[in-house]
């Protein structure tokens, strides 16, 4: 028995002694070293595209925009160094810098606010059904595939003057102007459109979070006698509060950048009472010519879409709950 053991293990200590003495052997003069492994090696050989790709279209067009912020460029001439001159510019002489800061921040708080909160009562009330949970879903996300400027073309038609809802607010006899030519109620008409083309990626995301939760802690609630609110507001929106937190930091992101909608409906009006930070940034750019001038508008942008990232994640440490 003892012989056959030996014969059995013969082979893997002939194995073991030959890859030690491999991995023992010195390097021969003038032998490169290898620093990375071989797989090591192919896995950056596969990252290389993605990498040259994230470089040449996002890393260098950041860094230039950040140069051509100090600079004046009038896109046919050569572009002059101007030191601060632009942000200088940007917040003691432009006038109306503040307003189109100021319906930047008033189109983000309300729609986020809006797009959190119908989104998630969508997604309770779709994970409430019995059936048709599928159907709804595709329904409600179904906006989300139209091109931004398309839907904001129909749209466009639906709230020209005299138009469909014209003749739905006379119907009901509302009294209310027709909204694109009112300043005060043309950006409600972009963060309408905004909302119907964008609140499908939170619902399917919430209603994909409040079917994970165990249904074991909803029904120790109901044996305890916690009725349906109480059973959200104890149970399930906690659990679900990490998938809110990240629906509402993607929102906050895409909110301070809106763009498409203001330009295929209002392009900044009537007067600037729609101009945001990302339509301004397109109108010096690519209208006045002023390149210098809409990166540091494009660099504010920037800094306030960090500020808002920083502020939110500082927050989430008092109602994010993360189920160890």
């Amino acid at each position: 028995m003892r012989q056959l053991s030996l014969r059995q293990d013969l082979p893997r200590m002939e194995e073991d002694m030959s890859q030690s003495a491999v991995a023992e052997v010195p390097l021969q003069p003038g032998q490169p070293r290898r620093f990375l492994k071989p797989e090591t090696q192919t896995a950056m050989l596969f990252l290389l595209p993605s990498f040259l790709g994230f470089m040449v279209f996002m890393a260098l067009p950041i860094l230039a925009s950040l140069a051509l912020s100090f600079t004046n460029w009038q896109l046919i001439s050569t572009p002059s160094f101007v030191g601060f001159q632009n942000y200088i510019r940007l917040f003691t002489v432009d006038p109306a810098f503040y307003t189109i800061l100021s319906n930047t921040l008033f189109f983000a708080v309300e729609y986020l606010a809006v797009n959190i909160i119908v989104s998630l009562t969508l997604a309770v009330w779709i994970s409430s059904l019995k059936r048709g949970k599928a159907i709804f879903r595709v329904i409600f996300f179904l906006p989300t595939f139209t091109p931004t400027i398309a839907a904001s073309v129909v749209w466009l038609l639906i709230f020209t003057p005299d138009g469909l809802a014209d003749t739905i607010i006379r119907a009901l006899g509302l009294g209310l102007p027709n909204f694109l030519l009112s300043s005060s109620w043309a950006m409600q008409a972009v963060v309408l459109v905004t909302l119907w083309a964008n609140v499908g990626y939170n619902v399917v995301m919430f209603n994909a979070a409040l079917d994970l939760v165990p249904r074991h802690y909803l029904e120790a609630a109901t044996i305890d006698g916690a009725n349906a609110w109480q059973r959200f507001w104890r149970i399930r929106l906690p659990l679900i509060s990490p998938t809110i937190f990240f629906g509402t930091v993607m929102t906050a992101i895409t909110s301070l950048q809106v763009f498409d909608e203001i330009f295929a409906m209002t392009r900044g009006g009537p007067g600037s009472a729609t101009a945001t930070l990302g339509f301004a940034i397109y109108q010096k750019g690519f209208t006045n010519f002023q390149m210098g001038y809409a990166s540091a508008l494009a660099w504010v942008m920037f800094v306030m879409i960090m500020a808002l990232t920083i502020l939110q994640f500082h927050m989430q440490r008092k109602w994010v709950h993360y189920d160890d």
